[in-house]
């Protein structure tokens, strides 16, 4: 799980930092396309990170505890 908490963070740390250089205004339109590009992919990787934490976090519920529907 660590290790998944590592990528999920790295994943945030290259979104800011894209956020960052988009906002910035240098680059030009091609490579601000192409970073919008790695964004979506980094933004897909970073859902997919998630649904399968909560997925994890639905199958370890408590002894004697049912989860809700």
């Amino acid at each position: 799980m660590a290790e998944a908490a590592d990528r999920l963070d790295e994943v945030i740390d290259a979104l800011e930092r894209a956020a960052a250089q988009l906002r910035s205004g240098e680059l030009s339109v091609d490579a601000a396309a192409t970073l919008v590009e790695d964004c979506a992919a980094l933004a897909g990787e970073a859902s997919a990170e998630l649904e399968q934490r909560a997925r994890m976090g639905a199958e370890e519920h408590s002894p004697g505890q049912e989860p809700l529907l």
